[in-house]
């Protein structure tokens, strides 16, 4: 690698490496160390084939190995076990309720590992439905659904919870 693009690399590793921590800790629902290792194995493919993806979108072809790497990993465990669930990073937030925050993030746990994915990429990451698709290599349309169920369970749980409250 040339002295040019390591500084490129390195310029681009400080500039997304929190939001890269950021997707991983939300898309594999997990401990702060294993969204780690999702991004640095991430972060090592970026390296790697950064002369190649470094006038594209690097950004979006790290981000779309932590998701998958972090859909394997669900996948592989299969077992019925418990997850925590890390915070993600600090950043600037509109709203102050934490509470919401941490019940959010809890329902977002409940949800099977592609659907989690969708929510997290299209609401928190704002990406769009093409890019969403794009980065979990399936169609707009399945994007769309997994997103309307996905909402459709949280507002539900939510609202449940909200009545035995009540």
């Amino acid at each position: 690698m040339t002295d040019e693009d390591e500084t490129a690399f390195d310029e681009f590793l400080a500039a997304r490496s929190t939001s890269l921590l950021r997707t991983a800790i939300l898309v594999c629902g997990a401990t702060h160390h294993d969204a780690e290792d999702l991004v640095q194995h991430a972060l090592e493919k970026v390296y790697r084939h950064w002369r190649r993806i470094r006038h594209d979108n690097p950004e979006a072809y790290a981000r779309k190995v932590v998701v998958n790497a972090a859909i394997s990993r669900a996948r592989r465990r299969r077992v019925v076990q418990e997850i925590t669930f890390a915070r993600p990073p600090d950043t600037a937030a509109n709203s102050p309720d934490l509470d919401l925050r941490d019940t959010l993030i809890e329902e977002l746990r409940r949800l099977p590992p592609k659907m989690r994915a969708v929510i997290v990429l299209r609401y928190w990451e704002d990406q769009s439905e093409a890019a969403t698709a794009s980065l979990l290599g399936c169609s707009p349309g399945t994007v769309k659904s997994q997103a309307a169920r996905g909402l459709a369970k949280i507002r539900e749980r939510m609202t449940l919870a909200e009545g035995a409250i009540r």
